[in-house]
């Protein structure tokens, strides 16, 4: 009817990634932890919420990328075996801060916190998912509630590989190959690594028989001819597939420290960590055998502003 209200659609897309790090030739390497954190903090928590949320008979969509370097290291015995290591001295170390924190009663209570998710995470990992992340992430998908797509090889940045366009090929195809021997299937979508884009990207894409992607907000509505519906309607290029532009509203809730999650006083302060607060030999084993400071995953502060850091308070928060 002439004047009624139009309802839109809201698509929730995440984009999981990180670097390979894989170093068997060393017992302990800074950079794994990268993706320790990544599972402990992301990943597990988010397969825990998804997989009730399909038990438990609850509607929903999502979109979720899993770039060929997570897949590998989600996949690899020898991180898994790592990752069960290091999530046991995390375990010991809030054991040692429960008893250091007893009768603190601004810390104490938020230390037992962090003793809980650590045991939490253990389980999730051990007992639900028994180790296999991509085993639960592929039972989602047959469920029809997420749809995974793929993402660049190495999460090269292809606008700067345009001047090689077999290269930027390859990343594009060696990407929706990896992706099939992880989940059995072509991928329809592809994540551009920082949502760049350049026109050589397109006949890649169309090579490998990717049907929609996303670009950055700029990168849609400067496009020729400009979009009609700007960033809150897909486009379709020469080859029939669909491009997405990025939201700039979620965008900045996510990442601007000024208006965002980033930057609000209740969320958990990320950089302010125990492995840099406490004395270095109360953080063994959970700190690097070389002595070098590290992140562990206890943080006992919010953001509060630009005075003095307030305690976290995860009931708060959430």
């Amino acid at each position: 009817m002439p004047g009624s209200a139009r309802l839109g659609e809201l698509c929730i897309v995440l984009h999981g990634h990180l670097p390979y790090v894989r170093h068997p030739d060393y017992p302990d390497f800074l950079e794994e932890r990268w993706l320790f954190e990544a599972v402990t903090e992301t990943y597990l928590p988010l397969l825990d919420r998804l997989t009730n949320l399909l038990e438990e008979r609850v509607p929903f969509r999502l979109t979720l990328s899993v770039s060929p370097t997570l897949a590998g290291m989600l996949a690899d015995p020898l991180l898994q075996q790592r990752y069960l290591a290091h999530l046991d001295h995390l375990q010991a170390l809030a054991a040692r801060e429960c008893h250091r924190t007893a009768g603190d009663a601004r810390f104490h209570a938020l230390a037992v916190w962090y003793q809980e998710q650590f045991a939490r995470c253990r389980w999730l990992f051990v007992e639900r998912f028994r180790g296999d992340l991509l085993g639960a992430i592929r039972r989602l998908a047959a469920s029809g509630c997420v749809e995974l797509m793929t993402c660049a090889a190495t999460h090269g940045f292809l606008p700067l590989m345009a001047v090689a366009p077999e290269s930027v090929a390859a990343q594009v195809e060696v990407g929706c190959q990896a992706f099939e021997q992880a989940f059995g299937h072509r991928p329809a979508g592809f994540w551009l690594p920082e949502c760049g884009y350049h026109p050589v990207v397109e006949p890649a894409l169309s090579a490998s028989g990717i049907r929609y992607t996303f670009v950055e907000t700029h990168g849609l509505l400067y496009g020729r001819p400009r979009p009609a519906s700007g960033v809150y309607a897909p486009v379709r290029n020469q080859a029939g597939a669909a491009i997405f532009g990025r939201d700039p509203e979620t965008t900045r809730q996510v990442w601007s420290a000024a208006s965002g999650y980033p930057g609000d006083p209740w969320y958990r302060e990320f950089h302010r960590d125990v492995g840099f607060d406490l004395p270095l030999d109360q953080l063994a084993p959970a700190a690097h055998r070389d002595g070098i400071r590290t992140a562990t995953g206890i943080k006992y502060y919010r953001v509060t502003g630009a005075e003095a850091k307030a305690p976290y308070e995860p009931a708060r928060a959430a």
